[in-house]
């Protein structure tokens, strides 16, 4: 039978490995930014457009690691699931084309360190029992 305190201990746990993978992927895109905006040659001129894109994927990223460890455990459950999901298609998108394209190597590893990161959320996500039922 479980005690009230490992019952708390799982939950932390679980939002912590949650957080954790967030934050992880949010760094396997930046660097993948890094790559990609330093590999270009010549004198580097970037959209702000293509910036706010980048923008709005590590806010997202930061967001939810810190959401995963705030919000109740139901609701946080549904949010990593939900934006998992969704960043993993973003990924899997990107990866596809990164391949049909035949982008450079670290392209392909980035986005795989990215998408490994959000389906174990949608994993992780998905395997987070309830802990008041």
């Amino acid at each position: 039978m479980n005690t009230n305190k490992e019952i708390a201990k799982n939950l932390l746990d679980v939002r912590i490995i949650l957080a954790v993978l967030w934050v992880a992927g949010m760094l396997s895109s930046v660097n993948g930014d890094t790559y990609r905006l330093s590999a270009a040659t010549g004198p580097l001129g970037v959209a702000p457009e293509l910036l706010s894109v980048f923008a709005a994927v590590l806010v997202g990223h930061i967001f939810m690691s810190v959401l995963t460890l705030t919000l109740k455990a139901p609701v946080s459950r549904w949010a990593n699931r939900i934006m998992g999901i969704f960043y993993a298609s973003i990924i899997l998108a990107f990866w596809v084309s990164t391949l049909v394209s035949r982008l450079p190597g670290y392209e392909i590893v980035w986005a795989t360190g990215q998408l490994v990161c959000a389906l174990l959320v949608v994993w992780y996500a998905w395997k987070w029992t309830n802990p008041e039922g």
